[in-house]
């Protein structure tokens, strides 16, 4: 997500990026908490007091806002550790567009915390895989200057084709599977200069995968990620 840089952008992006917050759910919370409580408290539907403590229920929930798109999450992939779901963007657009996030399970800031797991790379993938062609999926997280979000979040969509020629411009590296992305990523930034940094990976070929470094927003850069 990007630094929201005054009031009037900071509720419009609210409401309509997350549209997370019900009429009858009141959660007392901080606006850059959702995609935190989303994380750990709206996949398990049989915890205690879920339509209540979850900001936004699944849609496959028995909670009252159950058909409300931008008030609700679909879950597109989960495992222990992590979970994918459709990012509220895509409600009310057309199936072409594609947009959604992996998230650890568990909380974990962003970029920036030691506790992220490599493992998340290739859940990430494969839950893009699921929704769109392999050649044009792009992972991006944001470095902790161009978010709103106190919980680590990949953004899976799609690649921009307006956005490959500017891959020079930036230190990048190639690797040959998803469980190096963190360390590879930390060892580019480190060479570059880099205390924060966004991430993009891509597939450059049938077995090779583009980690690219830059302190700009990775998710307005590189990926389509809105349908407007």
């Amino acid at each position: 997500m990007y630094i929201i840089k005054n009031l009037k952008s900071f509720f419009v992006a609210y409401f309509l990026v997350f549209g997370l917050i019900g009429p009858s759910y009141s959660i007392d919370m901080a606006p850059s908490d959702v995609l935190l409580n989303v994380a750990t408290k709206c996949v398990n539907q049989s915890a205690k007091n879920y339509c209540t403590a979850c900001v936004s229920p699944r849609s496959d929930s028995n909670c009252d806002i159950a058909n409300i798109c931008s008030k609700t999450i679909d879950v597109w992939s989960e495992n222990e550790q992590f979970v994918a779901i459709r990012e509220a963007k895509m409600c009310g657009c057309s199936k072409d567009f594609v947009h959604g996030l992996a998230m650890p399970r568990v909380p974990i800031t962003g970029v920036e915390d030691p506790r992220r797991k490599e493992e998340i790379w290739k859940f990430a993938w494969k839950a893009a895989q699921e929704q769109i062609k392999t050649g044009s999926i792009a992972l991006a997280v944001n470095p902790k200057t161009h978010r709103s979000q106190n919980q680590l979040h990949i953004h899976l969509a799609r690649l921009d084709p307006k956005a490959m020629p500017k891959f020079s411009q930036y230190p990048h590296a190639y690797v040959d599977d998803l469980t190096r992305v963190w360390a590879v990523a930390d060892h580019i930034a480190s060479k570059s200069g880099l205390v924060d940094y966004g991430v993009l990976v891509i597939q450059s070929s049938p077995a090779q995968y583009m980690v690219l470094v830059t302190p700009e927003s990775t998710e307005r850069e590189f990926i389509i990620w809105s349908c407007e």
